[in-house]
């Protein structure tokens, strides 16, 4: 280890620095300055080396032993200190720069949660705010927020970055809203209420859904998709009071959004407190402590049999009949938007995803 630390604009010289230059000049050696300073030669190594700190036993004593003032010691150490901190957090934010790179910084800036500029060092600074970490490096670590099967081989450290991210900034959205206490009885009692939205517009349905999940005690984020980070939701307990509920509006035709939302309202009910479900593009690739296939089953099952019954389901397949007009019916006898029907009959491999049916399906608009 060197006596001085220096990463090319930056050079910190340690206290040592300056004992290893007064030895030389009064022709002192190592061991003579050990026994003036009642120390081990070793210690004194370490020292002019770079490798002991001054404490202010050390530095009242090399004041005495070198015929200084302490104040030099002081400040020699202070400055030292300084420079120190300052080559290590911009090598630090240097190798962030490498992470962010990854990441979509227009994506929290379109949020309105960092400040809008396309100096590099500041937008890691901001993201390190924001996300809470005191690295970017943080991101990259698997086990973060959202765990992967390690014997998954297409996802990627950009994978992993941005997911996490995207995670932390549904938490810190959620952790900041303002809801009434949990009130599960509640939100199941309005699961009628929140189905027959469905053939309603978003901007008529949105603040209606809104105040439902804040009586409930639930904090509703509704994020864009981040870019790499393959996440659709995410359920995670805030206490004992609260819980958060959040989805991205990536493709969020009707069939798709209403799936997911009655999808992850049966994670609110499983109340997994202690941990953070995620619903990714891929559920396999992702790991938990606790049973999320089992998890997930019950929640796709739930959604499919909230928006259209089994039974109706049922009786509506033995007609065999996938037209335009008979989904159309089907649906206003049940009371649905008729691209929903249309998204469950090709999930379940009735007609192809390419069918001119496509067309009963709408995609919204929504906006957080």
């Amino acid at each position: 280890m060197s006596n001085f630390i220096e990463n090319g604009r930056l050079i910190a010289f340690h206290p040592g620095y300056y004992v290893k230059e007064y030895l030389e000049h009064q022709n002192m050696n190592q061991a003579e300055l050990a026994k003036r300073l009642q120390i081990s030669e070793k210690d004194v190594s370490k020292l002019v080396n770079g490798k002991k700190n001054l404490n202010e036993k050390l530095i009242d004593n090399l004041a005495i032993a070198l015929g200084t003032s302490r104040e030099l010691w002081e400040n020699l150490d202070k400055k030292y200190k300084i420079v120190k901190r300052q080559i290590e957090e911009e090598n630090k934010i240097e190798r962030d720069k490498l992470i962010q790179k990854n990441m979509d910084y227009s994506f929290w800036k379109k949020l309105r949660v960092v400040k809008d500029t396309k100096d590099a060092s500041e937008q890691v600074k901001e993201l390190r705010k924001f996300l809470r970490i005191v690295s970017l490096e943080v991101l990259k670590t698997d086990n973060f927020l959202v765990q992967y099967k390690t014997a998954v081989k297409n996802i990627d450290d950009k994978n992993i970055i941005n997911a996490n991210a995207w995670v932390q900034t549904a938490l810190n959205i959620g952790n900041i809203k303002s809801v009434e206490s949990i009130d599960l009885n509640y939100l199941k009692s309005k699961l009628p209420d929140i189905r027959n939205m469905t053939v309603k517009d978003p901007q008529i349905f949105l603040p209606e859904l809104r105040r439902i999940f804040e009586k409930s005690g639930v904090a509703f984020v509704l994020l864009p998709n981040l870019k790499n980070s393959g996440i659709n939701g995410a359920v995670k307990w805030l206490g004992d009071d609260k819980v958060l509920l959040a989805m991205n509006n990536r493709r969020k035709y009707a069939d798709t959004f209403w799936f997911a939302l009655f999808h992850e309202i049966k994670h609110v009910f499983q109340q997994k407190k202690g941990h953070i479900i995620i619903s990714g593009d891929n559920e396999s690739v992702l790991n938990s402590k606790i049973d999320m296939l089992k998890l997930e089953n019950e929640a796709d099952k739930f959604a499919q049999e909230i928006l259209i019954p089994s039974e109706e389901y049922n009786s509506f397949l033995k007609k065999e009949d996938f037209s335009s007009d008979s989904i159309e019916e089907f649906s206003r006898k049940i009371n649905i938007q008729p691209g929903i029907v249309v998204g469950r009959l090709q999930r379940d491999k009735y007609i192809d995803y390419g069918s001119s049916l496509n067309k009963l399906k709408i995609k919204y608009i929504i906006s957080r």
